[in-house]
């Protein structure tokens, strides 16, 4: 064996600075390299292993993630135990070892490492070492530092400047990384490369800075770096996070090579900025382009795409492209397929996903939670938590779960599990969260628990303007208008934080249920200084309030003004129309509507066809009955209840019957509209038989309500079981209102009950002052019995409260047009021929047995002046009009807004016979059927 050769001895000094080099044979690092194990007789020699054994070793235990190791052999100083490098080979030790900390983010070991090459003469300059360095600082999440280490550096070039600014970059520091660059510029010494300004190119995209963007891409194009794919990518990826897709899709047209990279920058550029359909273009041109294959960042890309659009048939294709590409089991990508099939509504599709995922972390867990959440299945949605607490130990709910969880919690019987979920958030400093928070506040005001949701909303130290909004949302959303008032209030009193536009569409919520037209006003004041007006949602939320206000002037005013007039304004106008019983304005606005080339939402179809209701126009019902049809919207429940009442209200009660037959599901709605179609056109029979088909397909157990006690109390007045219907007012469980008081009192004044009468009188007209129609039906009680003191009593007090009585009103459509008729009406230019047609009706009415009732005529004058008032009750006109416009055989159609009164109905009974013809009358109560001088209610109204 070959004798080693002893190093010289160094001076102190030097061995300070730097370990002795050895130099060795070859055919001695042979033997010692491959002798494993010496002889008895052979001297074992104490000299160090070779030079390269060193480094390997360090490769080896940096490789194994062994830092500390790799540390302390080159922290060795001893001459007898070091191992000895030469400065070339230490450096490469060094510069293994510092990357080694940024991949583990060992930022103690980095800092050793740095006094290493700091206390060294000949590294401490090293260009190398120190950009690899500042880089470690960086990825360890120190800026700071690595800003520092270079400023200290005496020597540096472009690698160092590039690695300072891409730390900044790494670290979000947008503006450092702007500002270093423009020193780099401004210093003239280095240009940038395609690696600067890649860096730089992304901080401009994450401050926002569109400008010193393309000021970057100017210079890109200038030194012919535009070219180069990462800085190509880095542009597409800047100009779509901008939502400047076009300059995007022009950087990527003119890419003289793309990578994958390019490929999913494009994609994402498009996805952001809601051009779905383009997104998944582009990838499908990736997968036609061939060359290339789609990676985890590419699927994870578009399934989110798929799921925004609906796009399930496309998802589909994704998740068997990423079994295909032995991708499914990645946990980004199957999370992303699950989210994709939730958000398609295929629940049955993620779970078995679900279920058969090996891996799955919290994020898997979340993802489907929020998907069973989002389709407000409650009890899967608790299931879900429940399985992830108890059978995956190494997952625990975070702030995601606990948001996605209480997102489903609204009704009270919620309330003991938004408790548990507020209490979890307690133990793991949840709470502090502001979303969170701001849940937990909604999660208990949806429950009624008022007094939760503000002790929650106090204890939030800093508050800011999403915790006021989510406390007065969530009070004005679930029934407590005034309280949402107040709290808005308090947030302008503290003054500290400036309400938003979320702040003011809540407010406004709260003001449309309190019906507080002046507060109302006095916000809309507040958006028009503040400029908020400009908020499509805000105008639609001011829209409503003037709506449930009742002044659809102003709200109609609001509407016109919109430049944009998007699907809800319509609904909200519409809908406002008919709530406010303006039936021919409904009709008017449907129309510009579709004219505007607007397609009609089931809002809109709905809102029309009530207004075709109201009026009883057949023909424009069955207008919007096609409407509907050409607009596949039938298979809305709602559209088709809205058929099935409309035919009913319009007196085609078979049409109703059979819409109602060929409905696949019949819900509660559906079974009242026919039940009670067949009650009002007085089809009894039919009505008891339908209610009995209802019971026998269970829907029932319905809590009795006010207005089911009311048709008790009114049936029972009707056939003259006062005692009854007084005994049932007492046990109601609940205060009486107007409508059994008017029900009562009608029934007094047909039976002649007038001291109950007058005491009935007295508690309608306390418990609704205001209404023109009560003081009405209170004189005519008088009339009846002719008590013409009391009858100008209640007027005066009608007159003092500002009220007028309605008068009688009579329309009726013939030939797509709407005739109307107001009694007494003499100033229609057919005026003269109706009366005529009349006269003639009634010498042919009086040969078979007619007899006017003066009675009807509640009004203190003389016998003849009774006469004349008969004569020019509404509905004689309409009848007297439509047999002059109509050809024989034709059934007249009449509406009226009052109740018929006894003469009219007798009236009508003969003229049917008389002429052969049917006539339907649609009074405020029912309709009248009149055939062959018998009339369908059997003159009980």
């Amino acid at each position: 064996m070959a004798t080693a050769v002893s190093p010289p001895p160094l001076s102190a000094s030097k061995r300070h600075h730097l370990r002795p080099t050895l130099r060795i044979k070859a055919s001695t690092s042979i033997n010692l390299l491959t002798e494993t194990s010496p002889s008895k007789s052979t001297k074992i020699h104490s000299d160090p292993p070779p030079k390269f054994s060193a480094l390997v070793r360090i490769r080896s235990l940096c490789e194994s993630g062994d830092v500390a190791g790799a540390l302390r052999l080159i922290q060795k100083r001893s001459d007898k135990d070091a191992f000895f490098l030469d400065l070339e080979e230490e450096s490469q030790a060094l510069g293994v070892l510092i990357q080694c900390c940024s991949r583990r983010k060992d930022i103690e070991a980095g800092r050793v490492l740095h006094r290493l090459v700091a206390g060294s003469t000949e590294l401490g300059d090293n260009l190398v070492l120190n950009a690899r360095l500042i880089t470690m600082y960086s990825i360890c999440g120190f800026p700071i530092d690595a800003r520092s280490l270079f400023d200290r550096l005496k020597k540096k070039d472009l690698v160092q400047w590039n690695a300072v600014i891409s730390g900044y970059t790494r670290n979000e520091s947008w503006q450092d990384a702007m500002l270093m660059f423009s020193k780099l510029v401004c210093d003239e010494e280095f240009k940038p490369d395609k690696f600067t300004l890649p860096c730089v190119i992304k901080a401009c995209s994450g401050v926002g800075n569109l400008g010193f963007g393309e000021g970057v891409h100017g210079m890109g194009v200038k030194m012919g770096l535009v070219f180069d794919v990462f800085v190509g990518n880095s542009l597409v990826a800047m100009y779509g996070k901008m939502g400047l897709v076009e300059a995007a899709v022009k950087v990527f047209e003119n890419m003289s090579e793309r990578n994958l990279v390019s490929w999913n920058s494009m994609m994402c550029a498009f996805s952001e900025n809601k051009c779905s359909k383009d997104s998944i273009c582009v990838f499908r041109s990736l997968l036609e382009e061939g060359s290339l294959t789609p990676d985890v960042a590419s699927l994870v890309t578009i399934l989110p795409v798929c799921a925004r659009e609906g796009e399930v048939e496309s998802g589909a294709v994704v998740h068997g492209l990423a079994v295909k590409l032995g991708m499914s089991s990645n946990l980004m990508v199957n999370n992303a397929v699950m989210d994709m099939y939730l958000k398609c509504g295929l629940l049955d599709e993620a779970l078995i996903l679900f279920i058969k995922s090996s891996e799955k972390n919290v994020v898997c867990w979340n993802t489907m939670i929020g998907g069973y959440a989002k389709a407000g299945d409650v009890l899967a949605t608790f299931n879900i938590l429940r399985e992830m607490q108890t059978q995956d130990v190494s997952v625990q709910a975070d702030e995601v779960t606990i948001l996605n969880v209480l997102s489903v919690c609204s009704k009270s019987v919620e309330l003991l599990r938004v408790k548990e979920l507020h209490s979890y958030s307690i133990r793991h400093g949840f709470c502090n969260d502001e979303l969170v928070a701001n849940a937990l506040v909604t999660a208990y005001a949806k429950c009624g628990a008022t007094s939760y949701a503000e002790s929650v909303f106090s204890r939030v130290e800093m508050k800011s303007v999403s915790t006021w909004n989510a406390i007065i949302a969530g009070f004005a959303q679930n029934s407590y208008p005034a309280k949402a008032v107040d709290l808005f209030r308090r947030m302008r009193r503290l003054g500290k934080v400036m309400p938003d536009r979320f702040t003011i569409g809540s407010l406004l919520l709260a003001l449309s249920y309190e019906r507080s037209l002046l507060s109302g006003k006095e916000v809309h004041g507040y958006i028009l200084r503040n400029g908020l007006d400009r908020e499509n949602f805000i105008t639609i939320s001011l829209l409503s309030l003037y709506i449930n206000c009742s002044d659809p002037v102003a709200g109609r005013c609001l509407f016109d003004q919109m430049v944009d007039k998007s699907s809800v304004s319509w609904n909200a106008m519409l809908a406002g129309y008919v709530q406010n019983q303006l039936p021919h304005e409904t009709i008017s606005l449907f129309r510009q509507m579709t004219s505007a080339g607007v397609q009609p939402s089931e809002i809109a179809m709905t809102s029309v066809l009530g207004a075709c209701s109201e009026l009883s126009v057949l023909l424009l019902g069955k207008e919007a009955h096609c409407a509907a049809v050409k607009s596949h919207l039938t298979d809305d429940v709602y559209v088709s209840c809205s058929i099935a009442d409309m035919y009913a209200k319009c007196g085609c009660i078979r049409q109703s019957q059979s819409l109602f037959d060929r409905l696949k599901v019949k819900d509660v709605a559906s079974w009242n509209v026919l039940i009670t179609g067949y009650g009002i056109h007085g089809q009894g029979t039919d009505a008891i038989r339908l209610l009995e088909e209802m019971r026998r397909s269970n829907v029932h157990g319905i809590e009795p309500k006010l207005e089911h006690y009311a048709c008790v109390i009114d049936m029972l007045s009707r056939a003259g079981k006062f005692d009854d219907a007084l005994e049932l007012v007492e046990r109601m469980p609940m205060e009486p209102d107007v409508g059994i008081w008017s029900s009562l009192l009608s029934m007094c004044r047909a039976y002649g009950q007038m001291d109950l009468g007058e005491k009935i009188a007295n508690k309608l007209l306390t418990a609704q002052p205001a209404s023109a129609e009560n003081y009405v039906l209170v004189s005519n009680f008088y009339a009846q019995s002719e008590k013409w003191d009391d009858v100008k009593r209640v007027r005066g007090r009608m007159k003092e409260c500002g009220l007028q009585k309605d008068p009688g009103c009579s329309w009726i459509e013939v030939g797509g047009k709407v005739y109307n008729f107001i009694a007494g009406d003499e100033q229609r230019s057919e005026s003269d021929e109706i009366r005529n047609m009349w006269r003639r009706l009634e010498a042919k009415i009086t040969d078979v047995g007619y007899q006017p009732d003066t009675t009807s005529v509640l009004h203190d004058v003389e016998q003849a002046r009774k006469m004349e008032m008969l004569i020019g009750h509404s509905e004689k006109l309409a009848i007297s009009l439509g047999l002059l416009k109509t050809t024989e055989g034709t059934t007249l159609r009449i509406c009226k807004n009052l109740r018929i009164c006894r003469d009219c109905h007798n009236a009508a009974k003969l003229v049917a016979k008389v002429v052969g013809r049917e006539i339907i009358i649609r009074d405020s109560k029912r309709f009248h059927h009149f055939n062959d001088g018998i009339c369908s209610c059997g003159d009980y109204w």
